[in-house]
């Protein structure tokens, strides 16, 4: 199988701060195969890899793994031998989204539609990051705005505490209601048990509809206390990485967040999607740092999802590709064949 890879540098239009630090831009590592008589693309996004993974890194795996390929092959399969040989969930995503991009233009269907899916899907979230309130007052107003979003993430878990939360929290929240964007929280893992108790309580006082990643990875032993008596449902975003991973939080959570940098591209994606069903889960569909070339892909079976914040494009300065459009509060994948994206740059 034939394969080109290229980097880009993608700029933050604004900086992003969560709970683990603060992120300005990611360069990113683009795939792009020649199989089944079309061409795919897919892309490894390295920003906030607790991987390790980057361009490098991504090459060194990919380039071997691919020139052993077949022509035409199970893209299944493929991705169980990648896992099996180590290759990175980043690097494994960027090659499962090419194979899948040129295998639906192949049978010359839009990704969905080969899915068995549907365009309509929730209103994705516009994420604002920790920042002081008098910041997050201006730079909610212009993201809500400029997108036409619905829906507002907020980040909280400051390193300055809950009390800093709070402000920020208020702040975007009064910036948000002339737009009547419904506020959705992420604390990326920044609050210890007893923060995570008194601000969901505060929280669900305030119309805020979920709470994501109230603990950080590695306290999931801490979540039935939480859980028991949770005023708003709680879903996971690190604690959860592949589908094998859900049986044991099933019991403690209200829903998972997926993403196709943690488990490794759409063939992964859609196992996770049935396993939290099958567990009585809520879903959702994020992302890293994506141009829209994987955000044309996670939007393809976003349709699966109860919550969508498919959003890192809207704060890219130089997004390479154009694909999924908003539409009215949507990210809404195209009838093109594949996953609809393709480069400007």
């Amino acid at each position: 199988m034939n394969a080109s890879f290229d980097r880009i540098f993608l700029k933050k239009r604004y900086p992003l701060q969560i709970s683990r630090g603060t992120i300005t831009g990611s360069e990113n590592l683009f795939v792009t195969v020649k199989t089944f008589g079309q061409t795919g693309v897919g892309e490894l996004a390295a920003a906030t890899t607790e991987t390790g993974e980057n361009c490098q890194t991504g090459y060194d795996q990919l380039k071997p793994f691919i020139d052993g390929l077949p022509d035409n092959p199970s893209i299944v399969k493929t991705y169980a031998e990648a896992r099996a040989r180590g290759i990175g969930p980043r690097a494994l995503a960027a090659l499962d989204i090419a194979l899948w991009d040129a295998f639906a233009k192949q049978a010359n269907q839009p990704l969905w539609r080969l899915f068995g899916l549907s365009k309509s899907a929730p209103p994705t979230s516009l994420t604002v990051g920790i920042n002081p309130p008098e910041i997050t007052r201006e730079r909610v107003p212009e993201i809500l705005a400029r997108t036409g979003a619905k829906s507002l993430k907020i980040k909280l878990g400051s390193p300055d505490g809950i009390e800093a939360d709070k402000q920020h929290f208020l702040a975007a929240r009064d910036a948000a209601k002339p737009f009547k964007a419904a506020l959705r929280i992420d604390a990326n893992g920044g609050w210890n048990l007893s923060d995570a108790k008194t601000m969901l309580q505060w929280l669900a006082e305030r119309d805020v509809a979920y709470v994501e990643q109230p603990l950080k990875k590695g306290d999931e032993d801490q979540l039935p206390e939480l859980f028991k008596k949770r005023p708003i449902p709680i879903y996971v975003d690190e604690s959860i990485w592949y589908a094998s991973d859900i049986p044991k939080l099933a019991d403690r959570v209200d829903g998972i967040n997926l993403k196709l940098m943690k488990c490794g591209g759409l063939t992964e994606a859609l196992r996770i999607l049935a396993t939290a069903r099958a567990h009585g889960l809520g879903t959702m569909i994020g992302c890293m740092g994506e141009s829209s070339i994987d955000i044309s892909a996670g939007a393809a079976i976003s349709s699966l999802c109860d919550h969508v914040d498919l959003d890192s494009h809207f704060n890219l300065i130089n997004d390479p590709a154009i694909g999924a459009e908003m539409l009215d509060g949507v990210v809404t994948p195209n009838d093109k064949p594949g996953h609809g994206a393709s480069f400007i740059l």
